[in-house]
């Protein structure tokens, strides 16, 4: 699998993650428990390691912990978020998330949608000086708060963006992915197939093999 670097450490990170919402969020006894083992699995076994979640995403925090403790937890990447307002909430939040996860420190810890931005923040960036974090991340999913995004990565120390981007949504390209690039921050896509509306537009249709040219060089990336 391919991989990029994480500028602010130059880790090399697989370029294939997994998302956890609504898939993720099932109930202990749900017979999709050993599907969700496979996919953690195959995600392994093909070269990815990140797994995305979120307090937001139901029991995924939970399922992602209960799942991966069965297997070689410490081959994955963990990203969770942060989606409360107040101090104290985040931080119990957080503790929660780890919990859940079963995790003694987390690889990316994110705010979600940008809420108590500044608050969590402080937050964030104690919890790396100690060690507890690895990396701090910022999240939306809305072209419309792509500027927003634009203008934290130009004047906070952050590691990782996180926003929509796919063949039908490209406003990222415009500025945001340059500006990600310029200021040393990672990227992480989210809604890449528009939550399966690019499989649908597809479904059924036979690929053009004929019309279709498709040139690759090996040698240069795109992001």
């Amino acid at each position: 699998m391919l991989t990029r670097k994480i500028p602010s450490s130059g880790e090399s990170l697989p370029v294939i993650g997994l998302g956890t919402w609504i898939q993720f969020d099932v109930a202990d006894n749900s017979s999709e428990k050993p599907q969700l083992t496979e996919v953690l699995k195959t995600l392994r076994t093909k070269g990815g390691s990140l797994i995305d979640s979120s307090p937001m995403y139901g029991r995924s925090e939970k399922v992602v912990g209960d799942l991966t403790s069965q297997l070689s937890a410490d081959e994955f990447f963990y990203a969770t978020k942060v989606w409360t307002t107040g101090k104290n909430e985040g931080i119990d939040q957080i503790k929660s998330s780890f919990a859940k996860m079963q995790r003694t420190t987390m690889d990316l810890l994110q705010i979600h949608n940008l809420v108590d931005l500044q608050t969590h923040l402080q937050t964030l960036r104690k919890m790396k000086e100690e060690g507890t974090i690895r990396y701090i991340g910022i999240t939306h999913y809305q072209s419309s708060y792509h500027a927003e995004l634009e203008r934290i990565i130009c004047t906070e120390p952050v590691d990782f963006v996180q926003f929509n981007y796919s063949v039908l949504s490209r406003n990222a390209e415009k500025s945001l992915l340059p500006t990600a690039a310029d200021n040393g921050v990672a990227v992480i896509i989210n809604e890449p197939f528009e939550k399966g509306k690019l499989f649908d537009k597809v479904r059924n249709k036979t690929l053009p093999i004929g019309q279709m040219k498709l040139a690759f060089n090996p040698g240069q990336n795109s992001f």
